[in-house]
């Protein structure tokens, strides 16, 4: 499903070939949302890198073209990078249990839904998670 906010691409190959989650780590909310799929990531799916952490940008240079602010990244394998809600579904889509629940993110509406409430959260993420 692609969309302006998924499917830019990267150098794929640049990493161990997990899908590596890009997240705010200055954010409490993030960290403690990172921490939740982290506790349920069984089968090491993922690599989990703070957006502020050195070198990222080197490694990932499509990453520099993009505003942090609106969510989250996930660059699969293939070099992909996709964004915010569009993420959140990647991640849902890879986790064990939880995968059963992602096909309805392409029922109609839904993917704009969440698109919509990923931005409201987003926005106002400091605040969700009491200021830090």
């Amino acid at each position: 499903m692609a969309n302006d906010s998924t499917m830019e691409l990267v150098r794929p190959g640049a990493w161990d070939g997990r899908s590596t989650l890009v997240y705010d780590g200055q954010c409490a909310f993030c960290r403690r949302w990172v921490a939740r799929i982290a506790g349920r990531d069984r089968t090491d799916t993922f690599e989990f890198v703070p957006r502020q952490t050195e070198g990222l940008i080197e490694r990932f240079p499509k990453l520099a073209e993009g505003d942090f602010n609106t969510g989250m990244r996930l660059i699969t394998p293939d070099g992909a990078v996709h964004v915010g809600a569009d993420a959140a579904y990647q991640v849902v889509r890879r986790l064990r249990h939880w995968r059963r629940i992602a096909w309805m993110y392409h029922l109609p509406g839904i993917g704009l839904l969440a698109r919509s409430g990923y931005a409201w959260i987003a926005s106002n993420r400091q605040s969700l998670s009491g200021g830090g």
